[in-house]
């Protein structure tokens, strides 16, 4: 097969840009050892169930609002980032998530398309006021690098389809970009991929579901995309194991994890909803912890919102499934 570099300008500039970004990729990922006490939490921490739950709602949220997939993937960075350096209460994560999400969203979307904060707030039917808000991403923002867009898994995975198809025959079938992205969606639904490195999370979305094609000339083609991200064989294999069987889970018959992921509430219940929460007193002022540091109690104690049951993901009216629905049906009958 042709080497990458000996092509057209337009395709060695995309591995240009991969090269570039695997250079960065490290600096935006979540710190392991934080990530690590997520998935061991006791019952009053923020545990791995509490926070996949958390980025369901920021799904959710995405969807209603109109985001982008940039986003919503950009909020999960910020997202896990932050917990895997701060001590954070289960009952404030709702002021966590919205604040990532509120952040990502003046990131990357127009100015025009980013909602007012009180809307947000209320679509999200959390218990915390705009100033509440205003404050925590004063929090984020200045325990994080936010002078530059992070890279991230949809980085690569945006990349690397493009090279793909600039390097494939028209007679060949290609996954939509928009299938891939749904994909990666619900992989980052689930805290085990933030450990993951982006670049190789990104071609393991790409390979399991080219696998299925059964293109030799496809997996050619992925494979030097894997050569020139310099992915070792066993990396690829391992991460490419878990996408596999998450997409599995996801389309079994068995599972409704597909029919759960939809958006928080409907547009027609929207109008309705009550605004008491609005009424919320201001969050005194917050103390702020790190993981590293020796007091036993969680940052944020002193924050005044609360929900009923932070680690769930509120329920919805009806419509807006995330998944395309070809896949979101496979395998039910």
């Amino acid at each position: 097969m042709q080497d990458l570099q000996d092509l057209d300008n337009e395709t060695c500039w995309l591995v240009k840009e991969l090269k570039s970004n695997i250079a960065q990729e490290s600096c935006f990922l979540p710190r392991e050892t934080g990530l690590n006490i997520m998935e061991s939490a006791a019952e009053n921490g923020v545990s791995a169930k509490c926070r996949n739950a958390k980025v369901e709602d920021l799904w959710s949220l995405t969807s209603f609002f109109g985001f982008s997939t940039q986003t919503f993937v950009m909020a999960v960075n910020l997202l896990d980032r932050f917990l895997a350096i701060m001590k954070v209460q289960p009952k404030h994560m709702p002021c966590v998530g919205v604040s990532c999400l509120h952040i990502a969203a003046k990131m990357v979307e127009d100015e025009c398309n980013i909602s007012p904060t009180h809307e947000l707030i209320r679509i999200s039917q959390s218990k915390f006021t705009v100033s509440d808000l205003s404050r925590m991403e004063i929090i984020i923002s200045g325990k994080l690098n936010l002078e530059l867009k992070a890279v991230t898994a949809l980085t690569f995975l945006h990349l690397s389809h493009a090279v793909i198809i600039s390097l494939t025959s028209e007679r060949e079938e290609i996954p939509s970009i928009g299938r891939l992205e749904a994909q990666l969606k619900a992989c980052l639904c689930r805290l085990v991929f933030s450990k993951a490195k982006p670049s190789v999370l990104a071609l393991s979305v790409i390979n399991q579901e080219f696998e299925a094609l059964q293109s030799l000339a496809m997996l050619e083609i992925v494979q030097e995309v894997q050569r020139h991200l310099k992915i070792v064989d066993s990396e690829l294999l391992y991460w490419r194991g878990l996408v596999a069987k998450c997409m599995t889970e996801y389309s079994s018959s068995e599972c409704n994890k597909p029919d759960k992921l939809v958006w928080i509430v409907s547009r027609q219940t929207a109008p309705n909803l009550h605004a008491n929460h609005f009424s919320v007193p201001e969050l005194p002022t917050i103390p702020e912890g790190s993981w590293g540091e020796s007091e036993s109690e969680d940052s944020f104690e002193g924050m005044s919102c609360e929900e009923d049951n932070p680690c769930s993901s509120p329920g919805s009216d009806e419509e807006g499934a995330f998944f395309p629905s070809e896949f979101r049906n496979h395998g039910r009958k």
